[in-house]
């Protein structure tokens, strides 16, 4: 046998010899499995964490999706929402109490209280250095994910009934930048105890306070007549009250609105406002008052 051959042969033995050593050591299985495991785990968690909202179809009906044209709905919103960011950043936020926390509601149902959700989260997620996270509190008739065309998924329901559940297991991540969702989850007959939680009031002052850049916006039931609305102003430093023009009656402003802290900065919308002239919104118009 050659010098070169031997030496060969001599690499091969080694070489076997190390690989037995490694199938038969405890530590070196677990250095070698471990991470893998760990890397599939945090695979799928995050393609499990991001929801696809039908931009086309928002579009399509009427929200406000940017598409680089200068459009009416885009100028409104920008109107709506200087006045709430101001409030959250500028001089008055000093003067509220959770002034990121925003609260959407309306008098009675199909006033379009979730179209100026929605919208007023796409709008604020076009804002350069701000994010915006959409909660959808409305837990008796949730409609965010209908309305955004993304599937049901787990959301404040089950945080609040699972006290192992973090917060990151119900915050969804969305294909729009800056834009986060934490779904309503599945009704539940305790809804009103869960929202007066102690774990409701540490979930609003945890998402009031850990990030300094995020403004979040809660899309809550009607104020007439349900409870849980009431219950959730008390952790909001803002709330929006929407009306449709034509239908919603002072009187009922006044009931929807007599009950709420009195520290909240409060605004008005007015949605459903009948234009002079035809647009692509469906005669949609907005306001925002004191």
């Amino acid at each position: 046998m050659s010098t070169i051959e031997k030496a060969l042969a001599r690499k091969a033995t080694k070489e076997a010899s190390e690989k037995e050593q490694a199938t038969h050591s405890p530590q070196s299985t677990e250095s070698t499995t471990q991470p893998d495991t760990t890397s599939l785990r945090d695979e799928h968690s995050q393609q499990r964490s991001v929801l696809t909202i039908d931009t086309d179809s928002l579009a399509g009906r009427g929200y406000l999706i940017d598409t680089g044209e200068r459009k009416s709905i885009k100028d409104e919103f920008r109107q709506i929402k200087r006045k709430l960011l101001n409030n959250a950043f500028g001089s008055g936020a000093k003067l509220l109490n959770h002034p990121n926390l925003i609260m959407v509601s309306s008098a009675k149902p199909n006033e379009g209280k979730t179209f100026v959700s929605v919208n007023l989260a796409l709008s604020i997620a076009l804002e350069q250095d701000k994010k915006v996270l959409l909660i959808d509190a409305d837990v008796l008739r949730p409609s965010v994910n209908r309305e955004l065309g993304i599937e049901k998924a787990e959301g404040l329901i089950e945080y609040l009934l699972q006290p192992e559940k973090n917060v990151s297991d119900v915050l969804y991540n969305t294909n729009i930048k800056n834009l986060k969702l934490i779904p309503a989850g599945q009704p539940h007959h305790l809804s009103n105890e869960l929202l007066a939680s102690e774990r409701m009031a540490a979930l609003a002052n945890e998402l009031a306070t850990r990030y300094p850049d995020r403004v979040v916006i809660f899309d809550c039931p009607p104020l007439i007549g349900v409870t849980e609305t009431l219950v959730l102003a008390n952790l909001v430093g803002q709330a929006i009250v929407v009306v449709e023009e034509s239908k919603t009656t002072i009187a009922n402003i006044k009931a929807a609105t007599e009950s709420l802290n009195e520290d909240l900065a409060l605004g008005i919308v007015i949605n459903k406002a009948i234009r002079s002239h035809k647009d692509l919104y469906g005669y949609y118009g907005y306001g925002y008052g004191e």
